[in-house]
């Protein structure tokens, strides 16, 4: 499939007259849990010639190429793209540290180091508890729900928690994100949901998990108050990334082969074990 989307990215660049800067996976196959009969969700940064920016006319600051069963390509221009990182849109952020990368040239990495400077810890806060709020109330309150919506609830929540954390964009990676801020006590209910959505069609369903529910209901609240009270602004500290690389690192060592026997804790835990001591 990469190539056929290699061809697709060269079919644009030729048809729209406009130099793809960057393409690489979004949704579920980027996130690390994409179901048997998932399609690619394709997204680019692309730039026109110089000349292009120096119309008064105004040109359309999107492609939206293919969509049907398989595949899903559309882009953003780099004008676009830069207004949106002044606003610190997440989509943004995601689409820049995708696992899956399709294309990249030596403009695009000059850019990348610079991007978690634009990062607002509440603009993400704020998309992502949106997006769980809306998941949450129109697909997980009837006695069956579709396997996939949990997850679509839960990388949200658990985005806001490593924002809480540390600051900077979450990863795109929902197992990286289970085991920094998933309680291990949810753990295996969460393993459950990732081997039924793997192996499952993305339109199946299965009974609501009670326990579940009540634990992304806490977890809703708990964030909601913990968005009134950050203040206006609130970006990432450079400073400060270094540091939390090595204790990422170090916690990515010790979990190397975690998935079995007692599970480290961490730092949803360590959260939960404090309130617990008052």
């Amino acid at each position: 499939m990469k190539n056929i989307i290699t061809e697709k990215l060269k079919e644009i660049e030729t048809a729209e007259q406009v130099r793809v800067l960057y393409a690489a996976e979004s949704g579920s196959r980027a996130w690390g849990f994409a179901s048997p009969d998932s399609d690619y969700d394709v997204r680019f940064i692309y730039a026109r010639e110089p000349e292009a920016y120096l119309s008064i006319l105004p040109k359309r600051d999107v492609i939206e190429w293919q969509l049907d069963e398989t595949l899903d390509i559309s882009g953003w221009d780099i004008q676009k793209m830069l207004r949106l990182l002044l606003k610190s849109n997440p989509t943004l952020f995601e689409w820049a540290s995708s696992p899956v990368v399709y294309q990249t040239t030596d403009d695009w990495e000059r850019l990348r180091p610079v991007l978690n400077d634009a990062f607002s810890s509440k603009a993400g806060m704020h998309h992502y508890l949106s997006m769980a709020h809306g998941n949450y109330r129109e697909y997980l309150k009837g006695e069956t729900v579709r396997i996939k919506k949990y997850l679509y609830v839960l990388r949200p929540i658990l985005a806001c928690e490593w924002i809480l954390d540390w600051g900077t964009p979450p990863p795109m990676l929902f197992r990286e994100l289970v085991d920094a801020e998933l309680e291990t006590s949810v753990w295996p209910l969460v393993d459950e949901l990732l081997a039924l959505k793997q192996t499952r069609s993305e339109i199946d369903v299965m009974p609501r998990i009670d326990p579940l529910n009540r634990y992304i209901e806490m977890e809703l609240e708990k964030l909601a108050e913990a968005i009134r009270q950050m203040p206006a602004q609130n970006g990432g500290d450079p400073e400060a990334l270094p540091v939390r690389a090595l204790r990422l690192a170090g916690d990515r060592h010790r979990r190397a082969d975690g998935r079995s026997g007692a599970r480290p804790e961490n730092s949803a835990d360590v959260r939960r074990r404090a309130a617990l001591s008052y």
